[in-house]
Parts: C-alpha cells; sequence; structure tokens
C-alpha cells in the first residue's frame, strides 16, 4: 500500500503522543460494540472512545472519523468486507487499524496487513491484549500472532529463508513430530474451540498425557499454545488429512483405536 499516514497527537504523552488514544470502535454486533466500549473506557485516561458504527457505511461517514487515533475494526461487517476499506482508512482518513476478528485464516490476515492494518487481534484472546494492540499501533508499532509475523516475512520478495525468519523449515519440522503427536495436531484442528477434555477425550487419553504432547509438539514446531499451533497446522495443512498414513502405520492398541474413531468421524 502506497500511502503514509501520520498521527493526529503531538501533545505530552509517551513518544510524543498526546493521551488519552482516541478509538473509534466499529463492529456489527450491537453486545461487541459495548462491550469493546466499556473495555476501553475502563482503560481511561490513557484511552478514549471517540465514537462506534456498526457498519462499514458509517465508520466512513462518522463524523468523528478526523478526531480519531486507531480504528478498531471488526473484519467482516454486516454490509461487506471490512479489508476493503482499509487502505481508504490509513490513505484518505489517516487512522491507524487494529482488526478485531474471529477469522483463524492467517492469509486472510495478511491481505488486511497488505492494505493497511497495522494490528490483527483475535476475538479468543484475552481482552488486555486488545488494549495492547492499540497501544503499540498508537505508537508506530505493529501488532501481530507469531504465524502471522511468520507469514508475513516468508512472503516478502527477496528475504532469505533462514532459520531467523522462518524458524526453519515447515516440512522438516512437521516430519519431526511422532505419530501420535500429529494425531494431537489433527484432533486439536477438528476440535478447535473445544477444551482440552473434549480433545483429550477423543483421543483416548488423559489432559495430563495430552499437555505433555503437546509441549514436545510447540517446542518441535516453534508455537507457544494452542491457537498459535491451530493457526501453523491450518497453515501448513497439517490437520487436512491423516498425515499418520502418509509416514508409517500408527501403533496398536490405544492409539490404533483411536486412529479408527478418528476416521469415523471424518
Amino acid at each position: 500500500m502506497n500511502c503514509t499516514s501520520t498521527a493526529h497527537a503531538t501533545g505530552d504523552g509517551a513518544a510524543g503522543f498526546a493521551l488519552p488514544i482516541r478509538v473509534l470502535l466499529a463492529d456489527d454486533h450491537s453486545v461487541t460494540l459495548w462491550g469493546l466500549r466499556q473495555l476501553v473506557e475502563s482503560a481511561h485516561p490513557q484511552y478514549r472512545v471517540s465514537g462506534t458504527a456498526n457498519s462499514c457505511a458509517s465508520l466512513l461517514a462518522h463524523t468523528e472519523l478526523e478526531q480519531t487515533d486507531v480504528v478498531l475494526l471488526d473484519l467482516s461487517m454486516g454490509d461487506g468486507n471490512a479489508v476493503n476499506y482499509l487502505e481508504k482508512l490509513v490513505c484518505e482518513h489517516n487512522v491507524k487499524v487494529v482488526l478485531l476478528t474471529g477469522d483463524l485464516n492467517p492469509a486472510h490476515h495478511r491481505i488486511a496487513v497488505m492494505r493497511g492494518a497495522r494490528g490483527v487481534v483475535l476475538k479468543s484472546e484475552p481482552t488486555q491484549h486488545i488494549l495492547d494492540a492499540i497501544g503499540r499501533v498508537h505508537r508506530g508499532e505493529v501488532s501481530f500472532g507469531r504465524a502471522l509475523t511468520n507469514l508475513l516475512l516468508t512472503s516478502m520478495p527477496g528475504l532469505p529463508r533462514t532459520q531467523a525468519t522462518t524458524g526453519g523449515d515447515a516440512a522438516q519440522r512437521a516430519h519431526s513430530l511422532t505419530p501420535k503427536e500429529l494425531l494431537v495436531v489433527q484432533a486439536l484442528v477438528r476440535h478447535r474451540g473445544a477444551k482440552s477434555l473434549v480433545v483429550a477425550d477423543a483421543l483416548g487419553m488423559s489432559e495430563h498425557t495430552l499437555r505433555n504432547h503437546l509441549t514436545a509438539i510447540y517446542d518441535k514446531l516453534g508455537v507457544q499454545r494452542k491457537l498459535d499451533l491451530y493457526v501453523y497446522a491450518i497453515e501448513h495443512r497439517l490437520g487436512a488429512e491423516p498425515l499418520v498414513n502418509r509416514r508409517r502405520p500408527a501403533p496398536s492398541g490405544l492409539w490404533g483405536g483411536a486412529d479408527s474413531a478418528w476416521g469415523a468421524m471424518s
């Protein structure tokens, strides 16, 4: 995206920014808007709600848009995909944008970033992450999850594919997983958002055993939590098919039974 934006505020705040940070909330669900307003207002005087909008059209026409520092924008609005309006918001209205979304696909996030978004927060994340992202973006930084950051770095033309930028070869890391660990990844993808007990039951193991496997998986793939693992698995298609069958047959007994139950769920 070829445009530059500058901060509206130039007062006595940190890094030369005046406080409070003026935030315009845009979401097509009234309950979500109410909750976001309570969250931002609870952080006064550092943050202040400059207005709310329940559609892309009302956002672009909002009288307070020109007096806003950061727009917290739902990726999917009732009257259209917010991605289509990002360049207009950033280039014409000179605001910074943080996306708040339930979409877990990092490829969609990448498109939004290329069009001007400087922060992406998933709705499943703790509410403090929203305020942190707004603050960082307002200071001129970016705020992305680890999986999206890796995706952005590896997609940049001419960027060397080194351990530092890609975290290692994805295929090599995937094949470092044992058959049991691959089953755990597949279970996590199929039961996305479910509690650990549900995933453990589907695999025929205890929660303690599941946690042990997840710890090993996190270390091998370079992720830190279940959400990051889910995004990584989707990005690299680790949960798209029974990877165990491509490597070697799963052991008989408990895990063999889990694999059979898995096939029945497909």
